[in-house]
């Protein structure tokens, strides 16, 4: 065989190597959109909600606008089961470009408003349901407030909403829209409620003025957040919080330990330094990569993974709490809180739930 068809035969068996995984990966993507959904229904019938009081949460999500929800799963496309914004479009047939080119053209407030009322009228009729339970039956239904953010990359023609952030994702500055979103996760992470959505505008008006940042943004949205569902009569326990490292600030933490008696938990950076009980200086990095310097504890609700609390002292924070969790399938990661008495378990079962790691 001479080498042009060889080369052309080598090329036709990628091409249908490729079709084939793009096939695969769709199939998969179907079955897990499929289980999702399956889920989300099983954890309403776990709850024990009444018939009416299931409907007429179905009746508030479909007067929505669909735009708002293709918004949300282009920026979060983790909350539909997919990876990426890219395998929206093939998995359930969405416009990704659609949002971008509406978000200029709506108010500016008007579909925040939207859905911060349509996650406040969901967590009442929850709450109403379920706070005459009894304290065993509402551990179980725990709410975890959870923090996050993402940077939505825009192609194409500018916008007033697009600027240049720092994309975790890709490691670089990416030109896209900058937002923080905050959840909150209903027991052990089936059911999934957006409360409110911050867009940071990089140009601010008037001249110096500066964008605020998402520590600001994250601290504004929880205050008003559990100020409106306070003032609709629900007598909420103190807030879990959950979020990544990049809202580990002592001020946030101070403040949620200070106003609301809460917690918040975030995952720890390799940079930070703290002082163990036994006079011993570590790092963070020393946290995630020595293996035998910790006291090891097998958990009990989850046989596979394992952990070690240690009390220690930070020069940010202070008395602080840290956790080192340890999973044969991911990497090692250590959370990160001001002290407190609540158990590991339940601190590791909040991290599960809200899938920090």
């Amino acid at each position: 065989m001479s080498p042009a068809k060889r080369y052309a035969r080598k090329q036709a068996q990628i091409i249908t190597r490729r079709r084939l995984h793009a096939k695969e990966r769709h199939e998969r993507q179907q079955r897990q959109a499929q289980r999702d959904i399956e889920a989300l229904h099983q954890a309403l019938h776990d709850v024990g909600l009444p018939d009416n009081l299931v409907t007429e949460i179905e009746g508030r999500l479909r007067a929505q606008k669909r735009l708002l929800g293709k918004i949300f799963g282009l920026m979060f496309p983790t909350l539909f089961g997919c990876d990426s914004a890219d395998e929206l479009p093939r998995t359930r047939g969405w416009d990704k470009n659609l949002p971008s080119r509406m978000l200029g053209a709506l108010p500016k407030r008007s579909w925040l408003k939207r859905l911060r009322k349509l996650g406040q009228d969901v967590l009442a009729s929850l709450w109403r349901h379920i706070e005459s339970m009894s304290d065993a039956t509402r551990s179980r239904w725990q709410w975890t407030w959870v923090l996050d953010d993402s940077v939505f990359r825009k192609y194409g023609g500018p916008l007033e909403l697009v600027g240049n952030w720092w994309s975790g994702q890709y490691k670089r500055v990416v030109t896209g829209i900058d937002g923080v979103l905050l959840l909150v996760v209903i027991g052990d992470g089936k059911l999934v409620i957006p409360v409110d959505f911050a867009v940071r505008r990089p140009n601010p008006k008037g001249p110096g003025r500066r964008c605020r940042t998402k520590l600001g943004w994250v601290q504004v949205m929880l205050d008003e957040s559990l100020a409106t569902l306070r003032r609709r009569g629900l007598a909420l326990p103190a807030p879990m919080v959950v979020a990544d490292s990049w809202f580990s600030d002592s001020k946030l933490m101070a403040h949620v330990a200070g106003l609301y008696q809460g917690t918040l938990l975030v995952q720890g950076k390799n940079s930070y330094t703290f002082y163990l009980e036994d006079g011993r200086k570590v790092k963070g990095a020393d946290l995630v990569h020595d293996d035998t310097a910790w006291p090891w504890c097998q958990s009990l609700h989850a046989p596979d993974c394992r952990y070690a609390r240690l009390r220690a002292k930070s020069p940010t924070y202070g008395a602080v709490t840290v956790l080192i969790v340890d999973k044969p399938s991911e990497d090692r990661l250590y959370l990160l809180c001001f002290a407190t008495p609540a158990p590991s378990h339940a601190l590791i079962a909040v991290v599960d739930a809200a899938s920090l790691d």
